[in-house]
């Protein structure tokens, strides 16, 4: 479907207007121009691939807060993987030689550890906690109640939610 010559016109004009201090925003907090770069035309293929904008679209009526607001959220995800991707090469590095996964697998695990890593971040802050408490830290349900403060039959609820989650996340992930 073509995009109106008006929109078009306005999404044009707001790339010429704003990539520039964008660019600029982003690299100074990542330190790389290309990396900047990268980030910026994600902004901009995030503002195009959204629902179909008028006038009154908040990406057009205020398009450098907007911009800032998009742009925010996938350098904060940018950096996550890197962090994620940073600890994984560190383990990597401690596995003695013959336990070390081929490239190929490599990529799979980094992949599906981004994945979980989504995942948890998409889910409700008590969700997250309880399922980090419980599958990672190996704390019992008891023990995550008086915690958080919550009965055990929340923990037990928030469990069942952040595993669904998990299931679906399955289903998703290469073999």
């Amino acid at each position: 479907m073509a995009m109106p010559p008006l929109l078009s016109t306005q999404l044009e004009s707001h790339y010429r207007a704003h990539h520039g201090w964008l660019v600029h925003w982003l690299q100074r907090r990542l330190g790389n121009a290309a990396e900047a770069a990268d980030l910026m035309q994600d902004t901009f293929a995030r503002l195009l691939a959204g629902a179909p904008m008028q006038p009154q679209t908040p990406a057009l009526r205020a398009p450098k807060a907007y911009l800032a607001t998009v742009a925010k959220h996938l350098l904060i995800n940018h950096l996550r993987r890197q962090s994620l991707e940073r600890a994984w090469l560190a383990a990597l590095a401690a596995l003695p030689e013959q336990h070390v996964p081929s490239t190929e697998r490599r990529a799979e695990i980094l992949q599906a550890l981004q994945a979980v890593d989504a995942m948890l971040d998409g889910l409700k802050p008590k969700v997250r906690a309880v399922f980090i408490l419980a599958q990672i830290e190996g704390h019992a349900y008891a023990d995550i109640a008086a915690q958080l403060g919550i009965g055990e039959r929340s923990v037990k609820r928030y469990m069942a939610e952040a595993l669904t989650e998990c299931v679906l996340l399955a289903q998703d992930l290469p073999a």
